[in-house]
């Protein structure tokens, strides 16, 4: 029992109203515990909800990516494409929410900015933008790894008089492209599958690049009736499939090494992987690509004559091809005609490194030799990944411990599931969990959660916070493994580095990079032991 004067709404608080946060309230209400989810939009998805812009889909095959947790739902739905367009997949949240009536224990339109835990109630106190608060002894943050949108730190950016919109706050309504002049600032993931589709509508479209990307063909295709159904009688076979590889997709690792097989079969692997769907070029390339600089300056070289190839201006082509980073080394964006774009005769590339963008006027860009005049401006600007969506959270804990202090050189957790010092507060995809396939992670990470829950409330514990040596050992291990891959040491989301967020510029790994299959066998140690790793009272 609880001795406190503050007053406890609920048994447990999630954060989020994605595929993570809907997960949770299915999962901690089936342990009869009455559980609130808070929503910042109006409505369930999370990242399918707010990431409305034209081309936006999966890069993981529709059909390993749904929810698991229901054969029924497995059966009643279908999937359209392999690779699931916005639309589709938030119409597909909004079916599962409908099914498991979860929107019951969830309120939307609710951004939360602060958390505090009251050390002498053992209670979370969460306080949300209009002012309202709400205590449970549990809190559960399912709030994406890339959900803290940036926009870039350049001046004037407030002064543009035209219709100004980032790619991850696009208007319900949408945007009115057809013959305007646009422009787009960025070239990450987002604007990559945004490009060609603005493009087929703009009258003139500019796009402003600071640092180009690696990007592979994607090779969507329709799924029919038939296939679907041939699909749902493998659910098992598929999923079984994804739990054994290195990152939840169905792809892996090719065994063999780079220099192991002859020039004429690493070309003709090579070829194969690039003309196939999805991400078997970046993840199921031979076993060295994103471990060996050798063998990656290979892939590097090859995938650059790609471009060379695609792409008709040799001049245009070179702006196109990374010069600070091999293949691979960043999460690889996955595209649909994004090279053939700029063999338009609408589309121009702006290289900001050869011709730096002054400000932003009241028409347009200003760049050092030149002024562009603008109907639309779009911010494809990413985000602030992983550790950003929790420094936007105002999270203290025990004696005014403040989670973004804790956190700014590098998070310390012990799985990824629980924040060293801050009790009760239990993370889903937080930072140095394993990464991957992102809905088979929440699944699995969810349920090891529920588990570590339901533990606590059959022994009758109140309060759980991970033992500091664990803590340090785990640490310990996420920089270790962390260091055998190349991308360690290359800025991106994934290493925490964001230019328009101050003191963001160093790279830190923030995901656990050991692979899938072996985190699991270390968190399914853990609770197998009865979680000594674990301080409980």
């Amino acid at each position: 029992m609880l001795h406190s004067s503050i007053a406890q709404d609920f048994d447990a608080i999630i954060i989020g109203g994605g595929i993570s946060g809907m997960f949770m309230v299915y999962r901690l209400r089936s342990l009869g515990m009455k559980v609130r989810a808070f929503e910042n939009g109006s409505d369930v998805g999370g990242t399918w909800y707010w990431n409305r812009y034209p081309g936006a889909r999966f890069d993981s095959e529709s059909w390993t990516y749904g929810y698991t947790f229901s054969e029924e739902l497995l059966q009643e739905w279908d999937w359209t494409e392999n690779y699931s367009p916005q639309p589709h997949t938030l119409k597909y949240l909004q079916y599962v929410a409908d099914k498991f009536d979860l929107r019951r224990d969830m309120t939307f339109n609710a951004e939360v900015i602060a958390a505090h835990f009251d050390d002498a109630a053992t209670m979370w106190t969460i306080t949300l933008r209009d002012g309202r608060k709400f205590s449970a002894p549990i809190l559960v943050t399912g709030l994406g790894p890339l959900s803290a949108h940036t926009l870039p730190d350049i001046k004037g950016r407030d002064d543009y008089q035209g219709q100004a919109v980032h790619t991850a706050r696009w208007p319900k309504e949408g945007v009115d492209l057809k013959g305007k002049r646009v422009g787009i600032i960025g070239t990450g993931a987002s604007a990559i599958q945004a490009i060609p589709e603005i493009a087929k509508e703009a009258g003139q479209l500019t796009v402003f690049q600071r640092t180009p990307n690696w990007a592979a063909p994607l090779h969507n295709a329709k799924i029919s009736k038939e296939e679907m159904a041939e699909i749902k009688t493998r659910y098992e076979e598929i999923y079984a499939s994804c739990r054994e590889t290195v990152a939840y997709f169905i792809h892996n690792p090719d065994p063999r090494g780079t220099f192991e097989v002859t020039e004429e079969e690493r070309l003709e692997h090579w070829e194969k992987l690039y003309a196939s769907p999805g991400f078997g070029i970046w993840l199921g390339n031979f076993r060295d690509i994103l471990t060996d600089e050798k063998a990656n300056a290979l892939m590097t070289e090859w995938a650059a004559n790609k471009v060379r190839q695609r792409v008709n201006d040799p001049i245009v082509a070179e702006r196109l091809i990374p010069k600070n980073h091999g293949f691979g080394t960043r999460r690889l964006p996955l595209e649909s005609g994004y090279f053939e774009t700029y063999n338009r005769d609408n589309v121009e590339l702006v290289s900001v490194l050869e011709e730096p963008i002054d400000r932003i006027t009241r028409s347009g860009v200003k760049t050092s030799n030149r002024e562009f005049d603008f109907d639309i401006l779009i911010y494809a600007t990413g985000f602030d990944g992983v550790a950003g969506p929790y420094d936007r959270i105002d999270f203290c804990g025990p004696n005014g411990r403040k989670l973004i202090d804790d956190w700014k050189v590098l998070p310390r957790t012990f799985l990824g599931v629980q924040a060293e010092g801050f009790p009760n507060l239990f993370m889903v995809l937080g930072p140095h969990t394993a990464r991957g396939n992102i809905p088979r992670n929440i699944e699995e990470i969810s349920d090891w959660v529920v588990g570590l829950i339901k533990f606590m409330r059959d022994k009758g514990h109140e309060r759980c916070e991970p033992r500091p040596g664990p803590v340090e050992t785990y640490t310990q291990e996420v920089l270790e493994v962390d260091a055998l891959l190349l991308s360690s040491k290359v800025p991106s989301w994934q290493t925490g580095v964001n230019r328009n967020v101050e003191g963001k510029s160093v790279p830190r790994p923030l995901g656990y990079n050991g692979g899938a299959p072996r985190y699991r066998k270390k968190a399914a140690k853990v609770a197998a032991g009865g979680y000594k790793e674990f301080k409980f009272s």
